[in-house]
């Protein structure tokens, strides 16, 4: 944070957890475009909601003004206005579960003040295509790209251990190792990921998610790729996700 003076900011957030502070007051957690990840106050959330309002929703994307202060790693939020919210559309357990997905992992995955507008964006476009029946595709793409962008897709092409060409064929994914195998060489706990979900996966890397939502997508496609996803994103940031519990 800045030294010495206040700047004010004035930009696009993602509202990504809420935690009660002191007495009436809420720190919050946003991931914002112009700055990634920062954590502020909201003084006196929880007593009036005259400048919050349903803004401090979880998945909600504001118009955020925050202060930063001089020696000070909390922000001062100062009001937020809601330019989606996830409110605006019926919300049942499976969306919950869904939009809190996005927010759990990027919470976890990013690192304080780190910009990344590919991330930022990719939430954007995923959370809003997060309707009620239409989750799977959209949770899908999320992760497979999130693995992507964060440095930890491994190449699905061959064999990790023996590099045999393993193009078109089931290979091999262990949630306690790197890279995938053929099914000789499987490592502890290994799972089999069918070619045709390596190649959902190598097709959701070239098309836009508006061109694949076209398609139907029930829980019973390339539920062997979510669950390598899933499984990717939880073995880097060494831990289980909540809300993966949730869609299972």
């Amino acid at each position: 944070m800045a030294q010495g003076r206040q700047i004010q900011h004035h930009g696009e957030a993602i509202v990504l957890r809420t935690w009660p502070f002191h007495e009436a007051d809420l720190l919050v957690s946003l991931f914002t475009r112009e700055q990634g990840k920062v954590k502020g106050v909201a003084r006196h959330a929880m007593r009036s909601r005259r400048r919050f309002g349903g803004a401090l929703e979880p998945a909600t994307r504001v118009l955020a003004h925050y202060t930063e202060r001089p020696k000070q790693e909390l922000v001062r939020l100062d009001q937020f206005e809601i330019l989606w919210s996830p409110l605006t559309a019926p919300i049942d357990t499976l969306r919950l579960a869904g939009l809190q997905l996005v927010v759990e992992v990027l919470e976890e995955a990013m690192p304080d003040l780190a910009v990344d507008d590919n991330l930022f964006r990719l939430a954007v476009t995923v959370l809003s295509a997060m309707e009620e029946g239409q989750v799977w595709l959209p949770v899908l793409y999320f992760c497979l790209w999130m693995n992507r962008l964060m440095g930890w897709m491994p190449e699905l092409g061959h064999c990790a251990a023996c590099r045999l060409d393993l193009r078109g064929q089931t290979v091999w994914w262990s949630p306690v190792a790197d890279g995938v195998t053929c099914y000789d060489d499987r490592r502890p706990q290994s799972k089999a990921l069918s070619a045709a979900s390596v190649a959902e996966s190598h097709r959701m890397a070239r098309a836009s998610l508006a061109d694949l939502a076209e398609e139907e997508w029930p829980a019973a496609r390339a539920v062997d790729l979510r669950g390598f996803a899933v499984g990717l994103l939880e073995r880097h940031l060494e831990r289980r996700l909540r809300s993966a519990a949730m869609l299972a």
